[in-house]
């Protein structure tokens, strides 16, 4: 068994945490891809009654393929429970998300839910952000070399998303997204957050921090909660 088997054994687990009349805010990404195929499957067979606010029009489309009910986010309703994957958490629940593209949707979905559930395979726990997944940052697309070299001058590898087709990358947003690497990592997200916060032409990082206070941890076999202190 590897990776894949893993975030459904997470996505699945996690599934099992929404309870009936729930507004759940739905991730971006390969496992929460499975948490959606999960809730859509307790929709049919047990009749779940939830709602769900997406994190992406990837994730859209699929919530309408499984039956998943969607609202947009909204000041009037809300979100109870926020379901999404990671790219890498440390054991302190600091993390780095984007790798789907959607991580500005992501974290205006995470800051409106009352409660978050992190879920991941083994291979995403890691000691330091940023060794080993460079840090997505979105940034406006007017003047973007001017802020992409902004972002190299805070010590950073940079590099502009491609998609498969050798074009820029677009979010749903229409941002361009630049994938940076620090050669040490990331010693202090939350420092790092606010440099980044700093840069005129940044819309929003992939560091997400104070969102994970539990994890499903998918492993070959079955999937586990660990809570963060």
């Amino acid at each position: 068994m590897g990776a894949a088997e893993q975030k459904k054994h997470a996505g699945f687990a996690a599934a099992a945490h929404v309870e009936q009349g729930m507004v759940v805010g739905l991730g971006t990404g390969s496992t929460a891809a499975y948490l959606v195929e999960a809730l859509g499957k307790r929709v049919r067979e047990q009749g779940l009654q939830i709602k769900g606010v997406c994190t992406s029009k990837a994730t859209e489309t699929l919530a309408a393929e499984h039956g998943v009910p969607i609202i947009p986010l909204g000041r009037d309703h809300r979100i109870d429970l926020y379901i999404d994957g990671a790219d890498e958490v440390t054991r302190d629940g600091a993390m780095i998300k984007g790798g789907g593209g959607a991580l500005l949707r992501e974290k205006m979905v995470a800051d409106w839910s009352r409660r978050h559930l992190i879920v991941v395979d083994e291979s995403k726990l890691v000691e330091r952000l940023g060794l080993g997944f460079r840090l997505p940052v979105e940034i406006v697309r007017f003047g973007h070399e001017t802020t992409i070299a902004k972002l190299t001058a805070l010590g950073c590898e940079t590099r502009l998303r491609t998609g498969a087709d050798g074009a820029t990358f677009l979010t749903d947003e229409g941002h361009y997204i630049v994938d940076c690497r620090f050669s040490n990592g990331i010693a202090n997200p939350m420092a790092m957050q606010q440099r980044l916060k700093t840069v005129v032409g940044v819309m929003e990082t992939g560091l997400f921090i104070g969102y994970c206070k539990a994890l499903v941890i998918g492993h070959d076999h079955g999937a586990e909660v660990r809570q963060i202190s």
